[in-house]
């Protein structure tokens, strides 16, 4: 990160005492007064950032944690010398000398194949960057659509998905929309004519437009221009896709198309029709609205669906789509009068289940005979618990079967720790039952499975 020289130290003007505490921000200016009670040194600073700012941006950027960028300067190294490079960071951002680094761009796979890019700032820049979201999110905050989700305090993926499940029921057809590589696309001069609409600071907009065309660092450390798009990966990226999406989608939708209903959660769209013909009326008027706006539908995975149950029994080709780790489709359900018939229900998917089976393997429980069983729970739980909080709020039946292939990995641990198991499947079963029966909240998913009386069967 370069300076303009403005964060030098004015000789004669200033002695500067500078502390970092968890509860206290303390800068002691010793400088000259001008008379209208402000001094030289605050006058110098064309923007009124506070330094409690920086600090409340670099702690939430520390819990956060993340990989390093283009610097390779990792959190702890930046808490090294937390108080100069906080001083020089506010310094910067207070006298707009503040120049962001170029962005490291990493691709990841993708569970459906293929990869993604993902941009890494620096650890000087996300800080920056939290500085920004937390002066502007409020006040978008109060603007943005009730039916926005993604990314957005004390709104969750499950509340998208329980109103999605609610209005499925209503409403017979659901068209899913993709929008093809969304944060690669993204026209820099609508979003920040939107940044500029609601930014009541300069400064604001100045440090997003850099943000915004900073380039990219690719991993054979060539540097590429970038002219449209917001990397992934970047702490002011997802209020600014929200902010884009807002306009170009959520009060376009309120203008255009009042009677459709539609929950979104950052660039995953549904919207739902009374007819199969609505629906495909509204993939052609929204596919035109989005080349308005740089950005395309992608033609094979947007689709239109229809919510089959038992009272809506038509034969169509789609009765299927995936929202947020969740597939909904047509399932059967206990009804509230005690009987069981088909409802159009979530579930955890296909491809969220692949993805918890294989962090299981990658786990090697088998391989751990040098550690008890109490270790093992303790290492692992957390992961358990998060899976079993995401994917149990909806038919969590569906979660079952994945759930027990951990205690097939722990009966091969069993196998492998007590010699006398070695050859006896059933008694390293009957072993484990009898661990359930005295400790049934070892490991998180116990409960669950083996709750009100059941009991270990085939894994």
């Amino acid at each position: 990160m370069r300076g303009t020289g403005a964060e030098r130290p004015v000789v004669g003007l200033k002695a500067l005492q500078w502390r970092w505490t968890e509860g206290v921000v303390v800068s002691c200016f010793l400088a000259r007064s001008t008379g209208d009670g402000m001094n030289c040194v605050t006058k110098a600073k064309p923007f009124d950032i506070p330094k409690r700012e920086v600090w409340e941006a670099f702690k939430r950027v520390k819990a956060n944690q993340g990989a390093a960028g283009v610097d390779r300067q990792s959190i702890d190294e930046f808490e090294g010398r937390l108080s100069s490079n906080l001083y020089k960071l506010w310094n910067r951002l207070s006298s707009g000398s503040y120049m962001p680094s170029p962005v490291r761009r990493v691709d990841i796979p993708k569970a459906s194949g293929g990869t993604r890019p993902l941009g890494i700032p620096t650890v000087t820049d996300r800080i920056a960057q939290e500085v920004v979201r937390r002066h502007l999110e409020p006040g978008l905050e109060r603007v943005f659509h009730p039916d926005s989700y993604g990314y957005r305090p004390g709104r969750s993926a499950i509340d998208a998905l329980r109103v999605t499940r609610q209005r499925c029921w209503r409403a017979d057809w659901v068209l899913d929309l993709d929008i093809k590589g969304f944060f690669d696309n993204i026209d820099h001069e609508l979003l920040l004519r939107a940044v500029r609409k609601h930014a009541d600071a300069s400064w604001v907009v100045l440090y997003i437009e850099r943000w915004l065309k900073a380039p990219a660092m690719l991993e054979s450390g060539e540097i590429v221009a970038r002219d449209r798009g917001t990397p992934q990966g970047g702490v002011i990226s997802p209020l600014l896709a929200n902010l884009f999406l807002h306009y170009a989608f959520d009060l376009w939708m309120t203008r255009a198309m009042p009677g459709v209903m539609f929950e979104r959660y950052a660039d995953d769209i549904i919207c739902h029709c009374r007819t199969e013909r609505e629906a495909r009326a509204l993939w052609h008027a929204i596919g035109e609205r989005f080349l308005a706006c740089g950005l395309s539908l992608h033609p094979e995975k947007t689709s239109v669906v229809y919510c089959k149950d038992t009272n809506r029994r038509r034969e169509y080709d789609r009765v299927t789509f995936d929202f947020l780790g969740y597939t909904f489709r047509p399932r059967l359900a206990k009804w509230r009068n005690g009987l069981y018939g088909v409802s159009f229900l979530p579930g955890a998917s296909p491809t969220a289940l692949k993805a918890i089976r294989r962090t299981v393997r990658n786990w090697g429980l088998q391989r751990r005979s040098d550690k008890g069983l109490f270790d093992i729970a303790r290492m692992f739980n957390p992961h358990i618990r998060g899976w079993i909080g995401y994917f149990s709020h909806f038919y969590k039946s569906a979660l079952y079967p994945t759930l027990r292939q951990i205690d097939a990995h722990v009966l091969k641990w069993v196998a492998r720790k007590f010699k006398r198991f070695r050859q006896r499947p059933c008694g390293a079963r009957a072993w484990l039952a009898q661990v359930i029966r005295d400790q049934p909240g070892l490991f998180a998913h116990w409960p669950l499975l083996y709750g009100q009386g059941r009991m270990l069967g085939a894994v």
